[in-house]
């Protein structure tokens, strides 16, 4: 199916075209691009004007650009515009336009990219469904999810993010979502707001985005919940609760097996119980949360419960595997590589502590963006609760430094620069019935660690 003819993106973008063309789907890499894109040239670590002569070789049938790039013939298949990234945009804008979807906004500080694989498996088992990829939240993320937007879109679950103030409220009036929901409020990229308490108002700026007579779903249990309540009350959206402390979606009880979640909660003074395909009590107010979303969205509460057993974590999000070693035995291999933060981590540490083994080991990396605070905050993860369960805790980067002083001498492993350094000694660390947790923020490449643990192995002795 055609996607966007040329004279429909010359026309949502006020850009002129070389020649008459059409797309199947919009691409920002030309390591992902498949044949048929439309090739945006965005400026970022590099310009992409240098890749559109290679794009257009891969089979892109046009490029978004500013200017003809060199080495590019004059009557390529080009979209010209002003600037590419207000050109995507405006391309977002109208792939949102075009479509009779209804749409629920995701944000948080913690959570948004499980909560948005939560609503989109629920949502297909409903409709024709589109969900941003991976975590693409941020200012071409989001422009670039509504750009790929089929026009035939029944339900869209798009995931907006943020790093500093001010970058949610134009992601989310792009979006203009039916119904926004916002998983947590958490000490995250504190090193650009004063406080929490800014952090929550820059979350609930995404009910700025909503369409009239929207729904602001709230995480009751939050510290600055109020904060949220009085955005959504400013912007004329209905309240929709989830929590423990909630008026609407009350989490009454929640057990934990070795790799999945059972909760019940109670909605409309019915107690309802669900079920999630992964281990972590704090997946349950998630999928709570998930949940209210579904059904503000016009989706049955039963038919959402059944959807949400489709779910299961992606990789570098709480994956878990078993890996069978060369030398005989197994591990089990938690991997929640992707991001880190002191809620994120508190949690991964929840997970490793009730998890069945030998030993419990953690290899935890350096949590970015905290702030003045950041030495205290990493070091403050050695007083835990489930820190009592983890038998020995490996620590890779300067801020983890911090976590590892602060150890007792029994729980205290070994403390690398890199993730690099520490893969090559993970023969020396580990050993058949270790269950073995990887988190840190993606630039400490944790990712380098899970890798090094599968190849100690066989492969995958069971599938995540």
């Amino acid at each position: 199916m055609t996607l966007w003819t040329a004279a429909e993106a010359a026309d949502a973008t006020d850009g002129r075209v070389t020649c008459d063309w059409s797309v199947n789907g919009v691409s920002i890499d030309t390591r992902t691009l498949q044949p048929g894109d439309l090739f945006v040239a965005l400026k970022a670590a590099r310009d992409g004007h240098d890749f559109v002569a290679q794009a257009l070789e891969k089979g892109a049938r046009a490029a978004l650009v500013s200017r003809i790039p060199d080495g590019v013939a004059e009557d390529a298949p080009l979209l010209i515009v002003d600037d590419v990234q207000a050109g995507l945009e405006a391309l977002g804008r109208a792939g949102r336009a075009r479509t009779d979807a209804r749409v629920v906004g995701v944000t948080g500080s913690v959570g948004k990219t499980s909560t948005k694989e939560m609503l989109a498996n629920v949502l297909k088992t409903q409709g024709k469904t589109h969900a941003s990829v991976a975590s693409y939240n941020n200012h071409w993320g989001v422009p670039l999810t509504l750009a790929r937007m089929p026009r035939d879109t029944e339900f869209a679950v798009i995931e907006i993010g943020m790093n500093h103030p001010g970058e949610i409220a134009p992601l989310a009036q792009q979006a203009r979502p039916h119904v926004a929901l916002v998983t947590t409020v958490a000490a995250v990229h504190l090193e650009a707001f004063d406080s929490v308490a800014g952090i929550a108002h820059e979350k609930a700026a995404i009910f700025e985005g909503l369409e009239p007579g929207g729904a602001a779903i709230v995480n009751a249990d939050i510290e600055h919940a109020g904060i949220l309540r009085e955005t959504a009350q400013s912007c004329g959206a209905g309240i929709v609760e989830f929590g423990r402390a909630a008026a609407d979606y009350i989490l009454t009880d929640v057990e934990q097996s070795a790799d999945s979640v059972h909760a019940t909660a109670q909605v409309g003074g019915d107690a309802v119980r669900f079920d999630v395909q992964s281990a972590g009590t704090h997946f349950a107010m998630n999928a709570l949360g998930a949940l209210a979303a579904c059904v503000e969205m016009g989706v049955d509460l039963d038919k959402a419960i059944a959807g949400l057993r489709r779910w299961s974590p992606v990789k570098g999000r709480g994956v878990r595997e078993q890996i069978a070693l060369a030398g005989g035995g197994q591990i089990e291999l938690l991997d929640d590589s992707y991001n880190a933060n002191p809620t994120s981590m508190a949690a991964a540490l929840d997970v490793l502590a009730a998890a069945e083994g030998s030993r419990r080991i953690a290899f935890l990396g350096d949590m970015k963006e905290l702030g003045a605070q950041e030495l205290p905050m990493h070091a403050a993860m050695a007083d835990v609760a489930a820190m009592a369960k983890v038998d020995q805790v490996h620590c890779i980067g300067p801020l983890m430094k911090s976590l590892h002083d602060a150890l007792p001498d029994d729980k205290r492993g070994l403390w690398t620069e890199t993730s690099a350094e520490m893969a090559n000694k993970l023969p020396d660390l580990i050993r058949s019935g270790d269950v073995v947790l990887a988190k840190g923020s993606l630039s400490m490449a944790l990712a380098r660690i899970v890798d090094g643990l599968r190849e100690m192995g066989q492969g995958s002795a069971l599938e995540p």
